[in-house]
């Protein structure tokens, strides 16, 4: 069994609509796939409804944007109850975030000499509810500033550059309540990317299971083989799930493709058996 649990699609900053994005995920040779779009859950009844014809299994998720300490960090939420008060609240006061937010970086462009506008982005964005700094460097790119996202961020839109403006997330140690609290399953993602590791050491990792905390993602493309072989420890040591996935964002990312890394299907059962809303329930 081949089980992908990180995946995105147009409705946040994929590249691919959430139904084409499980048929190429069925045409990969997945048995599995997770739609996990930032802040949002606008995709999973398209992907449900194709899931059912392609014959693949959906799990709907999404990646929540959070903080902990100073540093962002991005938490899995699998299985969620979609009407659950506290996290529809919390969702929505961070995608106003997102939408306060673009025109800022606009703005901040602008004022550096970039020719951009908001309608640039929103071309790019289309009927995204999560637009976000992807869809800037996607209208960056096309504008011909940038060769693409990568040289975006690395030039105009990470903390430091002249384009980046910070904005609302939830505090980590709230989110994860919020998540189990829905009936979800929370799992970090990439947790050692982007330098992770320098606060999600595994007394912060420990710390964050007395809170609700269900699992890591160990197997991902931000992780070199040594600290994949480091958090599978942390999480056998602290009896966490491990996943793995490809944090498919279609056109949007680079060595990235569906089921370069999965799940292994042990994991995966764990993972379910912590759900308060299984799937087809």
């Amino acid at each position: 069994m081949r089980i992908d649990l990180h995946t995105h699609s147009s409705a946040s900053d994929g590249t691919d609509t959430p139904g084409d994005l499980v048929r190429e995920a069925a045409a990969a040779g997945l048995d599995v796939v997770a739609l996990t779009d930032h802040d949002a859950m606008s995709g999973w009844a398209e992907a449900g409804e194709v899931a059912d014809e392609v014959g693949i299994t959906l799990v709907p998720g999404l990646e929540i944007s959070t903080r902990f300490g100073h540093r962002g960090v991005h938490l899995l939420g699998y299985l969620p109850d979609p009407t659950d008060p506290a996290l529809v609240l919390e969702l929505d006061r961070i995608l106003e975030g997102r939408t306060t937010r673009t025109p800022a970086i606009v703005a901040a462009l602008r004022a550096h000499g970039v020719d951009i506008t908001e309608d640039d982005v929103r071309r790019e964005s289309g009927g995204s509810v999560a637009a976000g700094r992807p869809h800037v460097a996607d209208a960056l790119a096309r504008l011909g500033v940038v060769r693409d996202r990568t040289e975006a961020f690395a030039t105009l839109l990470s903390p430091g550059q002249p384009g980046y403006v910070n904005r609302y997330a939830s505090a980590l140690e709230e989110m994860i309540p919020i998540i189990t609290g829905a009936g979800g399953v929370p799992v970090i993602a990439h947790p050692w990317g982007r330098r992770g590791g320098t606060v999600l050491d595994e007394s912060a990792l420990a710390m964050l299971k007395d809170l609700g905390l269900a699992g890591i993602e160990v197997d991902h493309q931000d992780h070199s083989p040594e600290l994949r072989e480091r958090l599978r420890g942390i999480a056998a040591d602290l009896d966490l799930v491990a996943t793995g996935s490809s944090d498919h964002h279609g056109l949007g990312k680079v060595d990235h493709d569906l089921g370069v890394n999965t799940t292994d299907p042990e994991q995966y059962e764990r993972l379910l058996s912590l759900a308060g809303n299984p799937l087809g329930g």
